[in-house]
């Protein structure tokens, strides 16, 4: 395909990243910030993704939440945000002639946001409610029982959404004094996607172009040591047990990241991957099952999860540990790697059918890489993976002293899950 990205550094050090679509009659507009959580203090946790509500409440030129909202309305657009670990994006989509509306609402949130005291007193209580919605969801909580088993008590270990007493003493300034130490112009990318026009930059220019400039630090680095198997549990009763079991791997940007990429489908990507056939097809084990590889900018983790009988939670356990040893132990097959090659390719074809997941995907790469990737470069990358790649990498990371099992429901100990983490057994 051809290339699809134009970038333009802006005097102020932020960029803008266009990717025109003459097919497209509508207009994404994202703006994508280096900043997520791991940018908290331990006082702060929770304040990026609070901040993100908070820039829908009302600037000056629109005072309510319901002004901003009924402007985007009145174009037939739709809006919102989405707070990462790392990044944090907020946009608004809607047709091609009500771009510069779309952009200057979403311009305003961002740099005109009241942050209203009697605001943040309300806005506390939807944050919290969001809070036990999400500890009472076990399939998602399992992640945050997950990621403090991998990273311990720092910030990449917190939940994105924080803890109550953090959100509950929240002030005005915990806001302005986290926007103004990380919402900074060098961490900052304008993304437009569809039809963008032939005078995007100079707007985003006009828009955008006096944002402080001056990135102030970065977190601190990931750091972990791993000698034995590890499993946290989180006790809750319930009919159905959630488990995650998995293992340390690469950055978005290591070499391997395609054939980890790779190792992943084959592993747990749609329903012929092998965990997908195995734990539920054969054995009829759980409802959903799957692998994944998260990565992060200076770490990742290679993982599969399901949701079990809690009668044979064992039994799943040890299968898809068991998976995970086959696929050090053994070469895939050629026919694998090429059903899993093609099952990567095509669905990044596919995500990127609309603007929106057009920029996504350069603004993921812009953001968190400093680089601004082709769709041609990640296609041509799995291109290049072989079967011995996928085994290396493997035999690398999947080891009985490097898995990791975080476990939600009707259990209290630990230990009786550490033989289920022997890949021998």
């Amino acid at each position: 395909m051809p290339t699809v990205f134009e970038k333009t550094v802006l005097p102020n050090g932020l960029r803008a990243v266009t990717a025109p679509m003459p097919q497209a009659k509508s207009v994404a507009c994202f703006v994508m910030l280096a900043a997520g959580s791991r940018y908290e203090t331990r006082e702060t946790n929770g304040i990026a993704h609070f901040a993100e509500h908070m820039f829908f409440k009302g600037t000056e030129r629109r005072p309510t939440a319901r002004d901003i909202a009924g402007e985007i309305d009145s174009i037939g657009g739709e809006f919102n945000a989405f707070t990462g670990k790392e990044y944090t994006g907020y946009y608004v989509k809607c047709a091609a002639e009500h771009r510069d509306t779309a952009l200057d609402v979403l311009v305003d949130m961002l740099r005109n946001s009241k942050f209203d005291p009697e605001e943040i007193e309300r806005e506390k209580g939807v944050i919290v409610e969001e809070m036990n919605m999400y500890y009472d969801t076990p399939r998602d909580y399992l992640e945050g029982v997950y990621d403090e088993l991998l990273y311990d008590d720092t910030p990449l270990g917190w939940d994105i959404i924080g803890k109550k007493e953090t959100v509950r003493s929240a002030e005005r300034e915990t806001f302005l004094d986290y926007l103004d130490h990380w919402y900074r112009a060098p961490r900052m990318v304008a993304g437009i996607a569809g039809a963008v026009g032939d005078d995007i930059v100079p707007r985003l220019e006009e828009l955008l172009g006096d944002v402080p400039n001056g990135a102030k630090g970065s977190p601190p680095p990931v750091e972990w040591k791993q000698d034995r198997a590890q499993v946290k549990v989180h006790t809750k009763q319930s009919d159905q047990a959630h488990i995650r079991v998995g293992v340390h791997s690469y950055p978005i940007n290591h070499p391997d990241r395609y054939a980890l990429g790779l190792l992943a489908t084959v592993l747990g990507g749609g329903m012929s991957s092998r965990l997908f056939t195995e734990v539920r097809e054969r054995r009829g084990l759980a409802y959903y099952v799957y692998g994944y590889n998260m990565g992060y900018t200076d770490t990742g983790t290679l993982y599969a999860q399901g949701g079990v009988d809690i009668k044979r939670i064992d039994e799943a356990v040890k299968t898809i540990v068991a998976e995970f040893g086959r696929i050090a132990a053994e070469p895939v097959e050629g026919d694998e790697l090429e059903k899993a090659r093609n099952f990567a390719k095509g669905r990044l074809v596919l995500s990127l059918e609309d603007p929106k997941g057009t920029i996504m995907f350069g603004l993921r790469s812009e953001v968190l890489e400093g680089t601004l990737r082709e769709p041609d470069d990640v296609l041509a990358g799995y291109d290049a993976v072989t079967i011995e790649d996928i085994q290396r990498i493997a035999q690398d990371i999947v080891r009985e002293n490097r898995l990791n099992l975080a476990v939600i429901g009707p259990f209290d100990d630990p230990g009786r899950f550490e033989k289920q983490l022997e890949l021998s057994a």
